[in-house]
């Protein structure tokens, strides 16, 4: 499965270059993407936004590339001899501090640091267990983040920094429900793991009889889990998930073998990831969605973007609008009043800026 996993998704789509459908309704603002060139054909699943002016893409090829003008100029940053390595997930805590994910069995996951902008780079962890496969990893503030493999010997497996990933440790499984028969995570998007307020994280699955979202309140030590109502099956279930705070989630995903579908890809949480509610599918996004976000400047408004375009919602998930038919794999939002920024990124060099 994990073979199926990583040749379906590495196979990208196509960047539309067409004209927006803008997503409004009374008193609510139109949404664009402005494609910003980079120079490069890679498919850029890894996105890290700091704010309007800067971000961090990781992609295949070992490519690593940065902005700080807001898109206009993109500086080629990648770690020397990762050429081989596909980077699935970036964190970014500023333009010169930032940490990226390269995904696959054994040593092909891997965790690299840079603290001068990408001039130099460190190997902080390399997975020597060839069972084990790292998907995402997210942090909760400057110093303590989580990184999740598939199960291994029947379980998730953690490993966690508490040193801005200087370094890395796996934790102990003894807290980790057990796994269903065929489940893991999507390295879609980066976003099959995210980090709340404190030490709070959730990570979803696939690949079972049912998806489901796991959670931690104590930096990863233990964990709980619920099921979901959404799709799943060995090419479905929940890809990504985003939080407002530490109650209030979306959960977006679907299928990534039919793209165009959205048969039961959506759903909401009100107590923190305890229960869900399915998103009726003439409310749900148009298809397959892999990556999702809350806007910094709305409390209730998140964007989703997958393959068949971009979706829209200023009800908190419970409805949503499409506003670009393009192909994206990851959206990442950040900063704050003037700074705040949103952006996309995907298949053949594709990024773009949110405009509202």
């Amino acid at each position: 499965m994990r073979i199926l996993r990583v040749a379906a998704m590495a196979a990208g789509g196509l960047l539309l270059m067409s004209q927006l459908v803008p997503a409004q309704a009374s008193g609510r603002p139109s949404y664009q993407w402005n494609v910003t060139p980079t120079g490069s054909t890679a498919q850029f699943r890894g996105l890290a936004a700091v704010s309007k002016d800067v971000a961090w893409v990781g992609g295949t090829e070992g490519i690593v590339l940065r902005t700080v003008d807001g898109g206009k100029h993109w500086q080629n940053v990648s770690p020397p001899g990762a050429g081989a390595l596909q980077f699935r997930d970036v964190e970014a805590f500023d333009a010169k501090r930032a940490l990226v994910l390269s995904i696959g069995n054994g040593e092909d996951s891997r965790i690299y640091r840079t603290v001068d902008g990408g001039k130099s780079w460190t190997e902080t962890f390399r997975n020597t267990d060839a069972n084990a496969f790292y998907d995402c990893f997210a942090f909760n503030d400057n110093k303590h983040g989580l990184a999740l493999s598939d199960p291994v010997d029947g379980k998730f497996r953690i490993a966690a920094t508490s040193d801005g990933g200087k370094s890395w440790k796996v934790q102990s499984n003894a807290g980790m429900p057990a796994a269903l028969t065929g489940e893991f995570a999507f390295a879609a998007s980066g976003t099959c793991l995210v980090a709340g307020p404190g030490r709070t994280a959730w990570f979803a699955s696939g690949g079972a009889d049912r998806p489901r979202v796991f959670r931690t309140v104590d930096g990863g030590k233990h964990w709980t889990v619920a099921d979901s109502p959404m799709a799943s099956g060995e090419a479905a279930g929940i890809f990504s998930l985003a939080f407002r705070g530490s109650r209030f989630g979306v959960a977006v995903g679907g299928d990534f073998l039919k793209p165009t579908e959205a048969v039961k890809a959506a759903s909401v949480t009100y107590d923190g990831g305890r229960t869900w509610k399915l998103v009726p599918a003439d409310k749900a996004p148009k298809g397959y969605r892999s990556g999702s976000h809350f806007v910094p400047w709305s409390p209730s408004t998140v964007v989703a973007v997958g393959p068949s375009g971009s979706d829209v919602s200023f009800d908190g998930g419970r409805s949503w609008k499409q506003f670009y038919d393009g192909s994206f794999d990851s959206v990442e939002c950040a900063g704050h009043g003037v700074q705040a920024g949103c952006w996309a990124s995907g298949a053949k060099g594709a990024v773009a800026r949110l405009v509202h």
